[in-house]
């Protein structure tokens, strides 16, 4: 009895009874971002109110700095005292009406002018980022967040270094709460615009396959 020599496989050692199936292509996998997640329904709305109120702030400045701008100092004075002798009338001592006497009679046209450059300047800024947040321009995003926390140093710097105010910490508590909601809407857009673009990478043609590669040294 004689042994027939074995045929060559062909194939390297520890391959048998394995299938090579169609060579698929390498997708780059994004990586997970387990905080960059979108935010809730009841956050989001949070969110969208958040930006709104800060827009209509930005208009109101923007209107404060026109009038400084238009305006003398001893003008400025006689609307204040229009607009507060009622309230004074009822309340002698109210505390807004008299704060606004007390810096009204104080103002002269270098810081009229300084109040209207300030006003104007902050509230442009915050309406335009505002806007282009709202419509998910995703690079606006830091740019808003930036503002928002020289925002937040100034209004801490006046708290605690000049004079406390129980109405500028709670805009600055507002303040850190619109940062933190950006920062977590930025992040999740961001993360999702990264899924989309490796995932378009990754699509194959209409036809199913990839488009060939022509070989060196062919026409096509």
């Amino acid at each position: 009895m004689t042994d027939h020599p074995q045929r060559p496989s062909g194939r390297p050692p520890g391959s048998h009874g394995r299938r090579e199936g169609p060579r698929s292509g390498i997708t780059a996998k994004a990586p997970a971002d387990g905080d960059a997640k979108p935010l809730s329904p009841a956050l989001d709305k949070t969110f969208k109110i958040g930006l709104v109120l800060k827009g209509l702030d930005g208009i109101l400045e923007v209107i404060g700095g026109i009038l400084l701008l238009f305006l003398t100092p001893a003008a400025i004075q006689r609307i204040v005292r229009a607009l507060t002798a009622h309230e004074l009338s009822e309340d002698p001592h109210d505390l807004i009406a008299r704060y606004l006497l007390h810096t009204t009679a104080h103002l002269h046209h270098g810081t009229t002018l300084f109040g209207a450059i300030y006003l104007l300047s902050h509230g442009i800024a915050k309406i335009v980022l505002v806007a282009l947040v709202l419509k998910d321009k995703l690079w606006a995003y830091p740019w808003l967040i930036g503002l928002l926390l020289a925002f937040i140093a100034y209004q801490l710097y006046e708290i605690t270094a000049v004079h406390f105010s129980v109405g500028l910490t709670l805009l600055t508590v507002f303040d850190a709460l619109l940062v933190w909601l950006t920062w977590r809407e930025y992040r999740a857009k961001r993360a999702h615009q990264h899924h989309a673009r490796a995932a378009a990478v990754a699509a194959p043609s209409p036809g199913g396959h990839r488009p060939a590669r022509p070989q060196p040294g062919r026409r096509t």
